[in-house]
C-alpha cells in the first residue's frame, strides 16, 4: 500500500465532501438506516473548515487519489461539520483536557487496508507533540471496531438528532496517549 498523508487545504473541500458522502453511504449500511446517514450528512458528518485552517486535518492519497481523511483538534468541538451550529472553537488546555479525534472517513473501495490506522497514528502523534496526554472522539458505529483495536475505550452510547424525526447513534470513546 503506497498511501501518503498530507495536510488538507481549503481547495480540497469539494473532494472531501464527496469522499465523506461516499464513505458514510458505503460503509454505514450495516449499522444505520439510509435516512439516518442522509440526516447525518446534513451536519453531524461533513467538513469542518476550522480543522483545515488549524492545519490538523489530513488527506490520505494513493496514486493521486483521495482515499481517506481524518484529523485531530485542540478545540472544544467533538464532532460535526460546518453545517452543525453547536460547534465550539474555544481552545483546549492540554494539561487538563483531551484533544479531539475528528471526522475520519475512508473511501469504501479502500476500506480495511490500514488507512484509518495510518491517519489515527498521525493524529495521535501530533496531539502528543502539542502536549496532550489524552484523546477523545465521537465514534460512528462502523468506526468503533477501528478505535477499539487501537486502544480506545467506549462510554455509554448516545443519540444525536439529525432532523426529520431521525437520530443516529454514536459511541463516545477515549484513550490515554503513551
Amino acid at each position: 500500500m503506497a498511501v501518503s498523508l498530507r495536510k488538507a487545504t481549503l481547495a480540497d473541500i469539494p473532494a472531501l465532501s464527496a469522499l465523506i458522502a461516499r464513505s458514510a453511504r458505503g460503509l454505514s449500511s450495516e449499522d444505520y438506516r439510509p435516512a439516518q446517514v442522509e440526516g447525518a450528512l446534513r451536519g453531524a458528518f461533513g467538513v469542518d473548515s476550522q480543522l483545515l485552517h488549524d492545519e490538523t486535518y489530513f488527506v490520505a492519497e494513493e496514486n493521486g487519489d483521495m482515499v481517506g481523511c481524518g484529523g485531530w483538534s485542540f478545540r472544544s468541538t467533538l464532532f460535526g461539520g460546518d453545517a452543525r451550529a453547536e460547534r465550539d472553537a474555544s481552545l483546549l488546555e492540554p494539561l487538563t483536557q483531551s484533544a479531539k479525534i475528528r471526522a475520519f472517513f475512508v473511501d469504501p473501495a479502500h476500506a480495511r487496508r490500514g488507512i484509518g490506522t495510518l491517519l489515527l497514528e498521525r493524529c495521535e502523534q501530533e496531539a502528543r507533540a502539542h502536549g496532550f496526554s489524552r484523546v477523545e472522539l465521537m465514534a460512528t458505529l462502523p468506526g468503533v471496531k477501528l478505535y477499539a483495536a487501537r486502544g480506545y475505550v467506549g462510554a455509554e452510547q448516545v443519540r444525536y438528532d439529525v432532523g426529520s424525526g431521525e437520530s443516529i447513534e454514536f459511541l463516545p470513546m477515549y484513550k490515554r496517549l503513551a
